[in-house]
């Protein structure tokens, strides 16, 4: 199929894409940073509306700027009673200064939008995840939300453990395969998008990995006719699809397809590993990627708080695995498009989701001139099928090695099953990228609903995005024999 979009836009939107920051936008920071969201909006619509020197890409800019402040307002939409009512479930007793303090340690999430203090919808649920005491106390009090309730069919602990003694008796790093047949589709919703007028989709598809995820095969589609990714190297792997919308309609997207995941364990010496010469083509893994990979002060010096006087590459990386884990709590995350630097965001808040504590991994190690990239896609484990994050990193002479900072410490007296997801990585993983923010093939023409990552998808038609909110998606996980 042949996308019917001309090179010129194209050539437009790429331009755009790198020339983020610009000084136009600097005209409305100061209200936006003061939570002015919708004066600030109402004057960049203006600006676009009497501004005939506005080039293409600044319009896309701000007009960009204009849907992330408005991605930031659907996010924190909760008042204070909201919060109240959801803490005192656990701390009857709760006060204003309880409130104050959770806030000004960053555990409670909260911005003043349009004169008024709204809190991020998970705020609540995660700042019994961020402090330690609320942590226990909710959990002594036995009170767990539904999403929390683990059945019994899976352990991770037992996984690992049966990983590594598998690894050991075959002598090979690659064991446990398992064969996965994924059904995937998303639904843009009814009149999201005039009659008639083409629906450009792109959905998330394996990429071919040598020994970690292999023998893909394609089972159907719908429609029938789609583009497949040109080549592995790519940033995301996606599948392509465009469709007509229909009147009262919903407009469906759906992909089937089977692979083989395989598990990745491999015992590393640490004598063996010895700081290293970098190749040209391992250059760009320890170099900054700004917006989110900056080697600020602030994180030079929390490098040097962690590593200190270590030189080995191997227990450089593993301290900032350790720290991590010990350190940044998991805890749910805003859409990513929402925060300007996710490194920066994980140290300034002191918590984060996957992506937040891998970006923060990842940066951490480039500082330290360990080659560090992104990796991503979906969990597959029987107790939880969801959208993930980790990372590799480069060690000589072991080469690439999987981290999931995440994840982190498995709970084991074992060393090698507690310190597993530092160096190696498990058999439920759907993987679709190895790097962020990357282009999508073909080009997408407006700004992603997720400017980071690709693991839900991302639509849009002539008339811009369409954002999550505009359509919904689904993932079914089927284990073969």
């Amino acid at each position: 199929m042949k996308p019917h979009y001309s090179l010129i836009v194209l050539f437009i939107i790429l331009l755009s894409i790198s020339n983020s920051n610009t000084e136009l936008n600097n005209k409305f920071q100061s209200l936006i940073d003061s939570g002015e969201f919708t004066h600030a909006q109402k004057l960049m619509k203006e600006e676009m509306t009497t501004n005939l020197a506005l080039t293409p890409a600044e319009k896309i800019e701000m007009n960009f700027e204009i849907d992330r402040l408005e991605r930031i307002k659907k996010e924190f939409n909760k008042k204070t009673e909201d919060v109240i009512n959801y803490i005192q479930q656990y701390v009857p007793e709760v006060t204003e200064k309880d409130i104050e303090r959770w806030e000004n340690e960053k555990s409670l999430e909260y911005m003043i939008i349009d004169s008024e203090k709204r809190y991020f919808e998970m705020a609540a649920s995660n700042l019994f995840l961020i402090d330690k005491k609320l942590r226990k106390l909710k959990e002594k009090q036995g009170k767990k939300d539904i999403s929390e309730e683990m059945p019994s069919i899976y352990s991770r602990s037992k996984n690992v453990e049966e990983i590594i003694k598998e690894a050991k008796i075959r002598d090979n790093s690659y064991v446990k395969p398992t064969r996965l047949r994924i059904t995937y589709s998303v639904a843009v919703k009814e009149n999201s998008v005039p009659a008639g007028k083409i629906i450009r989709a792109w959905l998330p598809f394996p990429r071919e990995l040598t020994n970690r995820q292999d023998t893909i095969k394609l089972i159907t589609t719908e429609p029938g006719r789609y583009l497949l990714t040109g080549h592995d190297e790519a940033t995301h792997k996606t599948i392509y699809f465009e469709a007509p919308a229909v009147s009262n309609r919903k407009t469906q997207f759906k992909i089937v397809f089977e692979y083989t995941a395989h598990a990745f364990y491999r015992k590393i010496n640490p004598k063996f590993v010895k700081p290293a010469a970098i190749p040209d083509k391992l250059q760009p893994y320890i170099q900054e990627q700004p917006p989110h990979i900056v080697f600020t002060e602030e994180l030079k010096a929390l490098s040097r708080q962690i590593v200190g006087d270590e030189t080995n590459p191997y227990k450089i990386a593993q301290r900032i695995f350790r720290w991590i884990d010990e350190n940044i709590p998991w805890a749910s995350a805003r859409d990513y498009s929402t925060i300007v630097n996710l490194s920066k965001y994980a140290y300034e808040n002191r918590h984060g989701d996957c992506g937040i504590q891998t970006m923060l991994f990842i940066t951490l190690c480039r500082f330290n001139g360990i080659p560090a990239k992104w990796e991503s896609g979906w969990t597959t484990t029987p107790i939880g099928k969801n959208m993930h994050d980790w990372s590799e990193i480069y060690l000589s002479p072991y080469e690439w090695m999987p981290v999931d900072t995440s994840f982190g410490f498995t709970t084991s007296k074992d060393e090698a099953v507690k310190w597993f997801y530092f160096g190696n990585i498990d058999n439920y993983r759907f993987i679709v990228n190895n790097d962020f923010s990357g282009l999508l093939y073909p080009v997408k023409l407006f700004p992603r609903s997720d400017t980071i990552d690709f693991q839900r998808g991302e639509l849009e038609w002539e008339g811009g995005n369409l954002y999550y909110d505009q359509w919904n998606w689904n993932y079914q996980v089927e284990y073969l024999k």
